[in-house]
């Protein structure tokens, strides 16, 4: 089997994402082959500012493979890495890139067996997973009326609103939206009062309305700073955190030294950690309780199954990060599927929205809070005939190698 393409593309979304984020972006890769088996994945730059320079990072990286045979995937994930030059370089970009392309071929491999990806990476030991609601605060559902929530009676609202549709775990980011008073609102530094009492309120109110079984991720999205971090760690703590995630950005392990030292709530980060490299220093300071990698970013299939394998190392739990496309999320349930150290799935509030959910021709939801791995062959996705009708789509068709 040989690669004869590759087909980088934007899905057309309709929506938006936070302000901070930019447009709603999904960056796909399909790999077609010579016996008529295509693969799909997905690069991680939906959100944020990136997916232009995603689509154009694919489009290189497939000159160097075109004519590889994909069931040779470690050989085109070191080919990438070795010999692109930028491969070895890392970063976001460049590994969103090499992620959607690893992804791709574990998808033609499986479809080539006809057997789900998991039982690529060892077979299933996880099947009835455990499932948290995401990113509450900014409501939960669709056609919302209001979707930055402000007054604690609204996170105790959003919480039991979860609890009825089955989740028995959510997630909040209780310093992302400012206070509708109309004091400053700084997040990094030592805090003012009334925003320690702000984010204490909302999440005591989420406590109240859930009860003590209910368990509770807080989310910082590292926009505070290691002192702004151990102070509101240090606040909620009473409260019984699940983990903490991202309570500062993941470029100064030091940072996290010191706030691991002044909490004992768990710690979790890995969305903007890429490859191996990236989580050794972490894992060997034992730093992170639970791992987040992103399968669209930290390198890929191949690449996550190490990384989780190393957690198991260190006594580190996972939980895939998950906010993409369908694609992102079929592909998380499957390494859930067949990782031992497991912990829960992220069910972002984007994948409720019914525009997302149409994008491909399979709309993967929890029931009670809970979701079954699919044993579709392959990843068990991939984009409706609609949605690549309208797709903007690029192809590589020839091999140019890298040359300096």
């Amino acid at each position: 089997m040989k690669i004869t393409s590759i087909d980088a593309l934007q899905l057309p979304s309709g929506g938006k994402g936070a302000s901070s984020r930019g447009a709603w972006s999904p960056v796909l890769v399909r790999i077609n082959t010579d016996e008529g088996i295509c693969g799909w994945g997905e690069a991680g730059l939906a959100y944020g500012k990136g997916w232009r320079a995603g689509m154009g990072m694919i489009q290189d990286f497939a000159e160097q493979i075109i004519g590889m045979d994909p069931m040779n995937i470690e050989q085109i994930w070191e080919t990438i890495f070795r010999k692109t030059f930028w491969g070895m370089g890392g970063g976001t970009v460049v590994c969103a890139a090499m992620s959607a392309i690893d992804i791709a071929l574990f998808d033609i491999k499986g479809k080539a067996f006809g057997v789900p990806v998991y039982q690529l990476l060892g077979g299933k030991t996880n099947d009835n997973i455990r499932v948290y609601a995401s990113q509450v605060q900014f409501n939960w559902g669709t056609n919302l009326t209001k979707q930055m929530l402000t007054e604690p009676e609204e996170y105790a609202e959003v919480t039991l609103k979860c609890i009825e549709e089955g989740y028995d775990c959510i997630k909040v980011d209780p310093i992302l939206i400012s206070s509708t008073s109309s004091a400053s609102w700084h997040i990094r530094g030592p805090l003012q009062y009334h925003v320690i009492k702000t984010v204490y309120d909302r999440v005591a109110a989420m406590r109240k309305a859930g009860g003590e079984e209910l368990d509770i991720i807080i989310e910082m999205h590292s926009n505070t700073d290691t002192t702004a971090a151990i102070q509101i760690a240090q606040v909620l703590e009473p409260l019984r955190i699940f983990y903490y995630e991202e309570p500062a950005h993941p470029l100064n392990t030091e940072n996290f030294t010191e706030i691991k030292k002044k909490t004992n709530i768990p710690i979790a980060t890995g969305e903007r950690i890429y490859t191996r490299q990236g989580y050794r220093p972490f894992l060997e300071k034992r730093l992170i309780d639970v791992v987040q990698p992103d399968l669209c970013l930290c390198g890929g299939l191949s690449e996550a199954k190490k990384i989780c394998d190393m957690a198991w190392t260190y006594d580190s739990n996972v939980q895939i990060h998950v906010c993409g496309s369908p694609i992102s999320k079929a592909a998380a349930l499957q390494i859930e599927g067949a990782i031992p150290n497991f912990l829960i799935h992220e069910h972002h509030q984007r994948a409720l929205d019914p525009l997302n959910r149409a994008s491909c021709k399979y709309d993967y939801q929890p029931v009670k809070g809970k979701y079954k791995i699919p044993d579709i062959p392959g990843i068990g996705q991939e984009p409706s005939e609609e949605c690549l009708a309208a797709a903007n789509i690029q192809t590589i068709a020839k091999r140019l190698p890298y040359m300096k």
